[in-house]
């Protein structure tokens, strides 16, 4: 089974500029894990994930105890550390470099990419282009289609 066969082919994509307020609402909207970054002319320039919310020091502030996603998106507009956060782009808190494969690429080859970088998540090129994303849920999906086979033989 090759990366292509069971990538996801449709997904959200943003920009560098875009506000994080706007990632925000795509990822809880989309229920994407994370979300290519690409230019105006379509290049793949990044990623942005759950995971660069939760573990960047680029943020530069300190969050107040629980859940801080409620609390950035809440309605307290007085607090520095809000102003601070909702003003950054999304080039600002993005991997630069993210994870890729070929489209040709085994699915052992992909979980060995997950488990080397302890991510969820590779993006899948073809041609260079990004065509797909390839996450925990399509290898669980897989696996569940292939074991199902497999009890039906």
């Amino acid at each position: 089974m090759k990366a292509a066969d069971i990538m996801r082919t449709w997904f959200a994509t943003i920009g560098p500029s875009a506000p994080l307020l706007d990632v925000l609402h795509l990822l809880l909207e989309t229920n994407q894990r994370g979300l290519p970054v690409v230019d105006d002319g379509g290049a793949l320039v990044g990623i942005i994930s759950e995971g660069d919310f939760l573990h960047r020091r680029e943020l530069g502030v300190e969050y107040p105890e629980g859940f801080w996603l409620e609390w950035m998106l809440g309605k307290d507009e007085g607090q520095l550390a809000r102003e601070r956060t909702s003003g950054l782009r999304v080039d600002a808190v993005m991997s630069p470099h993210p994870v890729c494969v070929g489209e040709d690429a085994t699915i052992e080859e992909v979980v060995k990419q997950m488990d080397i970088y302890q991510i969820s998540q590779v993006l899948v090129l073809r041609d260079r282009k990004l065509a797909g994303i390839l996450g925990r849920t399509q290898l669980l999906v897989a696996l569940e289609q292939r074991l199902r086979r497999s009890t039906q033989a």
